[in-house]
């Protein structure tokens, strides 16, 4: 069965009815950047090793309740290092600020641009909303286009609101078996950073949710708020979510607030905090102005070997909970 791929020849025409940086490196401010968190300058290609397939397609909601902990950053950024690991990966983004698509080179102003908005309020097939990200092979968006900042509102009198992100993904599953395409390995949600409707919408559709958290003061705080919110979500809409990883981001060496706060994360959820821990760098931050992931624009960086390690983690707990299950 090929691989996810709505561009791809004649199964599409049935389902639709109706650059990358040169990897140059910038040998001063970037050498102490690199060195401050025990990295080397490298001019070298980075090599990517395959990342393992899922045996079966999985949606992760990557969420936080509070807002500047670098969460679009990483839903944008392992969306990037999954698919070039050989995996194909859909984001679809539910933050009506629409940073993850304009991240990835989706230009969300376009005119006559169909998004999640068109998914969650007129019922549109999620297949007609996906773009191709231009400088990521087999990683696709569906963006949030400016309407979706109304949606929370026009949600409210919709019947099963709560469902119609989870009902849009069962449907275009549905419509990529009947064509003999593979669904996307991974789902990847960017969840706004607050508590309503359309974050409701990524949790119920989730398999798992991936939280990043900054290593700063009052990050437990938030963290314990959000896992009580997967909790309730459980018992009441999906009980079939859980807590899939924690993200250390924004992580200092040089002070020890940052060690303080990792250490008591990984002190309170030891199977679920990642060991890969993204650092605090400029080009994480820079990369969205260019409309890259750091994974292309800054392909032999920290920041971009964090999040590659990260995705890494990722798909080798997917692959490792598939073969407990074959085992069971």
């Amino acid at each position: 069965m090929p691989d996810f791929d709505p561009t791809a020849g004649p199964p599409i025409a049935v389902l639709d009815d109706e650059s990358a940086s040169s990897g140059d490196v910038r040998p001063t401010a970037y050498s102490e950047e690199l060195l401050r968190f025990g990295g080397e300058v490298s001019r070298e290609t980075p090599v990517i090793t395959p990342l393992p397939k899922p045996a079966r397609p999985r949606v992760l909601a990557v969420s936080n309740q509070k807002g500047g902990v670098g969460k679009t950053s990483s839903a944008v950024n392992l969306a990037a290092a999954l698919a070039e690991g050989g995996l194909t990966v859909l984001l679809i983004d539910m933050d009506p600020q629409g940073n993850a698509s304009t991240a990835l080179g989706i230009d969300r102003h376009a005119d006559a641009m169909m998004g999640v908005y068109d998914v969650l309020v007129a019922d549109r097939p999620l297949l007609r909303t996906v773009r191709p990200c231009p400088d990521v092979p087999d990683l696709w968006v569906a963006p949030a286009t400016i309407d979706l900042a109304g949606a929370e509102i026009e949600l409210v009198a919709i019947e099963r609101r709560e469902f119609r992100l989870r009902e849009a993904l069962d449907r275009l599953r549905q419509q990529l078996a009947r064509n003999r395409i593979g669904a996307p390995d991974y789902v990847l949600i960017d969840c706004p950073p607050s508590l309503g409707l359309l974050t409701l919408n990524a949790l119920v559709a989730a398999d798992q949710v991936v939280i990043p958290i900054q290593c700063e003061y009052y990050a437990l705080e938030g963290l314990t708020q959000l896992i009580r919110t997967v909790g309730l979500v459980q018992e009441s809409l999906n009980p079939s979510l859980g807590l899939g990883a924690i993200l250390l981001t924004m992580y200092d060496g040089r002070t020890r607030l940052a060690a303080q706060v990792a250490e008591e994360v990984r002190t309170h959820f030891p199977a679920a905090v990642l060991r890969a821990t993204i650092p605090r760098t400029v080009r994480i931050s820079e990369a969205p102005s260019y409309g890259q992931s750091v994974v292309t624009y800054e392909p032999n960086g920290v920041g971009a070997h964090s999040y590659r390690e990260a995705a890494r983690e990722l798909a080798q707990r997917a692959a490792a909970k598939s073969q407990e299950g074959e085992r069971a």
